[in-house]
């Protein structure tokens, strides 16, 4: 067994909207002018060299990108310190086991932060315990493809979130590796790591006793203690709104693919009802599901209620929030009787996912308006206009191309 390896990066050079994907670090940080999601994305070229053709424009696809299988799912028996199940690291696990390829491009904590992300190139399949988990910030995935093709490896997998993944895509052609496997997470919003720091001191007096942190889909922020004690925070109960305007980049209020459309498969939990939720794209993606067989339990996705009152609501306060306004706060009173009522009649499975879509689509335009107007019709893609035209929000003059 051997150590994840993270090579020195270059200094990045300075962009507007960026992530640091890695791009910037490389030997021609120029690359970003064809590499990045916030420049001009096309999805259609990129879904149709990567999955054979694009998303449809009606049905589920629509909302998560083109689909060959979709799944609820768990693996058994749950790794341990894995976010859910494991499945995402175990994908990439049974890749270096059988030999598929030479390594993997991930995350594992820093040596001196757990919750902050660091690079990290892993050859031995005992390795990839180090990258299960969640952490929070920024970091250059990207930049681990030079040293790792020096390095001599050939084929390899990258685990990565959608602004990662979309700049690997409009690269892959020209890197030079016979082959590349992609295992995407769904995004949720990131921020720094100082940020996410100073959110989990407002949600608990001992932030440094906290080994685990997730939004679930039953309407609830999870978090596990090193006691072993376990504490549910009711959504409506967080203190968002007590926030600096800041705590979210403006990348990450305006990303046009919440699903990692470009991965091969997805692994994430919007969907998911407590299990994992898979997303199957093409068959590279039903490969490595297929390599775990019965490692993995496999159920249909569900869906229940309806979410159009929940997207108008968060698009009513996002208008208020991107124009300047306070938001709406809710009552402490009533904060309670919600955050018990949510989770009973709320949208849930399939349809919590589209809302979360639905919102993210709409989140995008309202803040590029306000805040990069001049970018909109280079940067968003046809498939977030078409999520956002239910709640009345349609391209005005100037924010599409001919």
């Amino acid at each position: 067994m051997t150590s994840p390896q993270t090579p020195q990066f270059a200094t990045p050079a300075p962009r507007g909207l960026c992530t640091d994907c890695g791009v910037s670090r490389m030997a021609d940080p120029s690359a970003c002018g064809k590499a990045c999601q916030f420049i001009k994305p096309d999805y259609p070229t990129a879904e149709t060299t990567i999955h054979g053709r694009t998303a449809q424009s009606e049905g589920d696809e629509r909302f998560f990108g083109v689909t060959q299988a979709m799944y609820r799912a768990a693996l058994t028996p749950a790794r341990e310190g894995a976010q859910w199940t494991g499945l995402t690291t175990r994908f990439a696990e049974r890749l270096l086991e059988t030999g598929a390829v030479d390594a993997v491009l991930t995350m594992v904590p820093d040596e001196t932060d757990k919750w902050r992300p660091r690079p990290a190139i892993i050859t031995d399949a005992a390795d990839m315990k180090h990258a299960r988990g969640m952490r929070m910030g920024y970091a250059p995935l990207l930049a681990l493809l030079e040293p790792a093709r020096a390095a001599g490896h050939r084929k390899i997998a990258v685990i990565g979130i959608p602004c990662q993944i979309y700049a690997l895509r409009a690269m892959e052609a020209d890197l030079g590796f016979d082959r590349i496997y992609v295992i995407g997470t769904p995004c949720s919003d990131n921020t720094t790591t100082e940020n996410f720091h100073s959110f989990l001191e407002r949600l608990t007096d001992a932030p440094e006793t906290v080994t685990y942190l997730e939004f679930r889909a039953d309407y609830h922020v999870e978090l596990r203690f090193t006691d072993g004690r376990q504490q549910l925070i009711p959504f409506l109960k967080l203190p968002l709104s007590d926030l600096p305007n800041d705590f979210f980049p403006t990348t990450c209020r305006t990303c046009v693919d919440y699903t990692n459309r470009l991965a091969d498969i997805t692994v994430g939990y919007m969907a998911g009802e407590g299990d994992q939720w898979l997303i199957v794209r093409n068959d590279r993606g039903a490969e490595m599901l297929a390599s775990l067989g019965d490692e993995v339990t496999l159920n249909a996705p569900g869906t229940r209620g309806k979410r159009a009152g929940s997207v108008k609501g968060f698009v009513e306060n996002t208008r208020l929030a991107a124009g300047g306004l306070p938001l709406r706060r809710m009552p402490d009173w009533l904060r309670g009787i919600m955050g018990w009522l949510m989770p009973k009649i709320g949208p849930r499975g399939l349809e919590f996912a589209r809302a979360r879509l639905e919102m993210k689509a709409s989140e995008t335009i309202l803040h590029l308006r306000r805040e990069e107007p001049a970018k909109i019709k280079n940067m968003v893609p046809e498939h977030v206009w078409n999520l956002a035209a239910p709640y009345d929000l349609h391209p005005e003059a100037g924010e599409k191309t001919d």
